[in-house]
């Protein structure tokens, strides 16, 4: 490039090379099944997933629209589609210790013929245990044992009433229970005649009825013992029913089932218990017609009828499933994650059993894959929390918030902890790992790989091409029509416009997608059978004018002289910087007025953004380097003797960037030259302490942004902007700036140094230092330089004036 010359058209927008393309339409394309753009992410990815040991869990540095989301999720998916199926999970009651549920792992699919067999078994319990206890031999046997407890009461009483009777007594029955009286000729006395009786007499009676009534005492004492003997009997007879009834149900379970001990053993813990409880099946008709009676056995049980405790709750069912589970997690909650019991309401009581036992998303991702939002798990209490416990401890211990924290008082369960087998990939933005991996030191033992996606990839045919197939297999899945190579070719184009770079495509998958989505709608409309590049052209004009009315609304005021901007004619002191905006999504540029002013004073720059705290950190920075750069260059063995401001007029907002430090530069030199800058030009660039010009950001928004003003109010063919040339190569202009360059009505200015984009825009050749140490003779830097050493030389002239009421300085001439 020639130093003060326009850059050619050809290098303001860089056209895809459609040279090697072969195919008329996406629909002569194949589907891509790579991940284009993303080695480095893919590789990590992969390793991550194949990397079985402790702590290799995977973090994906996602950026915004990126796509890595379903990028992973595709990667995982085709890992475990070859991996073997995990076992289902279960609870079941605990006999011994109800609120510390067991836990059960069976084969996939097992499971659920576990369940239903335990309810056909409790089915046919209720039917059989019934039956059992109606039959004709239970009743003889039960009839049996209650008349030989009748017999022996009764017997006993009829001995000691035999006995009382020999010696003149009668056992006779009161309200209050059995008494003994006297007797005289088989009638019992009155007291009247037993006080005639003689002392002696009466002696002996009182002294028989005293041994009679002490050895009632002792027969009413064995009653209970023998009554209790009665009912273990009448136990023993039902527990022999039971078994009986119960036995070749469970046989015929345990024998299908024999290849798992650990249900063999709660087979046995079942059958034990029902011969324990046969009231849990007697008493069952009786409950279904009293829903008092119902309300009440469910509260005493638990939460359920007493025959819930012979059910088997499946948390986990991989019946039907292929290969490991792939499970996405989109809410995290404590709950969501580990899992939770919960509760009923019975009788104005939170009553809960181990059937309220839900299974969380490890639950239902262990032996497979866990994909998490990491910000969406951050944002959940101790959510993240319990996912560390559980990794590092590799179980599942479900635990209730409230119970954790004491907030209630509800008695709950504990289940019993199952074993966690489980790959967790988070998805998050890089701020959040790069926080987790500061702040956090369990973070960096748990997650060992990261996979970073990048947001862009080099642009050459090849890629090109890929991004083409890409698109094509897009398409192809949503159903869309084709794509001919013009709309490709844009679409391209549009890639490195996303990307702000010509030697770049952006990756940013999702914005590019919609633009496809609505390409296809316009072409829809205007009843293309195949999408063009007019239809991808309206489809980006229309996300632009959805978006654009602050734009706009900048531009119109701009134009009406509300926003003071001048592109025609000369100024001193005054050029034309560019700014970048951010609405939501869309960014747009538009030119600001920045002024300087010089007076004599101490050597200071002064940021009138930073002194009113509308200046950002890097817009000082860049207003400081300015000051060395002034301090470093001009009249380098004498102080800087000037006060500078710089401000930029009508703004009323933040100011963040260096990107208007060159623009600066310019601005305080034609202030100190008194050389007026051309009002035609708009610069923007960086500038460092040795002059040179830096690339910055938004280039092609800046541009765009003082071309649409230039426009507006009429091409001139003088105007134009001035960008880094490090900045060339992310140029990718819009059509009608391009037109307008190659027409010659406008022009954009490749810069290296602040003399360059001096000379261009006061068009005053800015010199360089020659053998004598001097700049030329009216050269812009010469002018400058005068200007500093007249304020230097008035300062010093002032500092030796002494001021009224004050004595000379010392050396100083009176």
């Amino acid at each position: 490039m020639t130093r003060g010359a326009p850059l050619p058209p050809d290098a303001l927008y860089r056209k895809a090379d459609v040279s090697r393309w072969t195919f008329r339409t996406t629909a002569d394309l194949p589907d891509t099944v790579e991940v284009i753009g993303q080695a480095r992410a893919d590789e990590a990815v992969r390793f991550g997933i194949a990397m079985h040991h402790d702590g290799y869990n995977l973090f994906v540095l996602e950026p915004p629209g990126v796509g890595g989301n379903q990028i992973v999720r595709d990667v995982v998916s085709a890992q475990a589609a070859q991996e073997p199926v995990p076992p289902d999970w279960c609870y079941v009651h605990n006999f011994d210790e109800p609120h510390r549920p067991g836990m059960l792992r069976l084969p996939a699919g097992q499971g659920v013929k576990l369940r239903d067999d335990m309810e056909e078994l409790v089915e046919d319990l209720r039917g059989a245990i019934p039956a059992a206890f109606d039959s004709e031999e239970y009743r003889a046997r039960r009839h049996e044992i209650d008349q030989a407890q009748k017999e022996r009461e009764e017997k006993v009483f009829e001995s000691l009433g035999e006995d009382a009777a020999k010696e003149g007594i009668a056992m006779i029955h009161t309200p209050t229970g059995m008494a003994f009286a006297p007797m005289k000729e088989d009638k019992i006395m009155s007291p009247e005649e037993f006080g005639q009786l003689p002392e002696e007499e009466r002696k002996r009676i009182q002294t028989a009825v005293a041994k009679f009534r002490e050895r009632l005492e002792r027969v009413v004492e064995q009653i209970p013992q023998w009554r209790r003997e009665h009912q273990e009997r009448i136990r023993e007879v039902d527990r022999s029913v039971i078994r009986v009834a119960v036995g070749g149900r469970i046989t015929g379970l345990k024998e299908r089932y024999k290849e798992f001990p650990n249900v063999i053993s709660y087979l046995g813990a079942v059958e034990l218990s029902v011969v324990n409880n046969p009231e849990d099946f007697r008493g069952s008709e009786e409950a279904e017609e009293n829903p008092f009676a119902r309300a009440l056995a469910m509260s005493v049980a638990g939460g359920g009828a007493p025959q819930r405790r012979y059910q088997v709750n499946v948390i986990v069912d991989r019946d039907g499933t292929k290969g490991a589970p792939v499970v996405y997690v989109d809410n995290p909650t404590h709950g969501e994650l580990i899992g939770r019991v919960e509760h009923l309401a019975q009788m104005g009581a939170l009553v809960t059993d181990f059937t309220l036992i839900k299974a969380g998303g490890l639950h239902r991702a262990n032996g497979g894959y866990l994909m998490i939002d990491a910000l969406r798990l951050l944002q959940q209490p101790y959510a993240w929390e319990g996912l560390k416990r559980c990794l590092s401890a590799r179980e599942i211990r479900i635990e209730s918030l409230g119970q954790m924290l004491s907030l209630i008082s509800t008695v709950s369960l504990e289940p019993e902890p199952i074993p966690l087998s489980v790959k967790v990939v988070m998805l998050g933005e890089r701020w959040i790992y790069y926080l987790l991996h500061q702040l956090d030191p369990d973070f960096r033992k748990l997650f060992k790989v990261a996979a970073d996606f990048n947001e862009e990839m080099e642009r050459n045919p090849d890629s090109e091409l890929a991004f083409a197939q890409l698109l094509a297999t897009i398409a192809r899945r949503e159903g869309m029509r084709p794509f001919d190579r013009g709309a490709v070719a844009r679409l391209v184009e549009h890639g490195a416009r996303l990307a702000a770079d010509s030697e770049r495509l952006s990756v940013r998958f999702e914005e590019v997608t919609d633009v496809l989505r609505e390409a296809d709608f316009w072409a829809k409309q205007a009843q293309h059978e195949v999408a063009e590049a007019a239809d991808v052209e309206r489809a980006i004009e229309a996300r632009i004018h959805r978006s654009d009315r602050v734009r706009e609304l900048i531009q119109d005021a701009m134009r009406r002289g509300t926003l003071l901007i001048d592109t025609q004619g000369e100024k001193v002191a005054q050029v034309g910087g560019l700014s970048v905006s951010q609405v939501g999504d869309f960014a747009f540029g538009h030119p600001v007025r920045i002024t300087a002013r010089v007076r004599l004073g101490r050597g200071e720059v002064v940021d009138i953004e930073r002194e009113v705290k509308l200046g950002g950190p890097i817009h000082s920075k860049g207003v400081l380097i300015l000051s060395g750069f002034l301090g470093a260059r001009y009249n380098p063995g004498k102080p800087l003797s000037l006060s500078a401001s710089l401000v930029f007029e009508q703004s009323y907002g933040g100011v963040e960037g260096d990107s208007a430090s060159c623009a600066e530069a310019c601005v305080l030199l034609s202030a100190l030259a008194e050389a007026p800058i051309r009002q035609e030009l708009a610069i923007t660039g960086s500038v460092n302490q040795h002059g040179a010009v830096q690339a910055i950001g938004g280039v092609n928004e800046k541009i765009e942004g003082f071309f649409d003003l230039c426009q507006a109010r009429g091409l001139t063919g003088k105007q134009g902007v001035l960008i880094p040339a490090s900045n060339v190569k992310d140029l990718m202009l819009r059509g009608d700036v391009v037109a307008a360059c190659r027409a010659g009505q406008f022009q954009v200015y490749p810069v290296t140094t602040v003399d360059e984009a001096a000379e261009l825009l006061m068009g005053v050749p800015a010199g360089e230092r020659g053998a004598d140490g001097k700049f030329p003779e009216g050269s812009l830097n010469r002018r400058v330089e005068e200007r500093l050493t007249q304020l230097s030389e008035q300062a010093r002239a002032f500092a030796a004036r002494p001021e009224e009421g004050q004595k000379p300085a010392e050396g100083a001439p009176s």
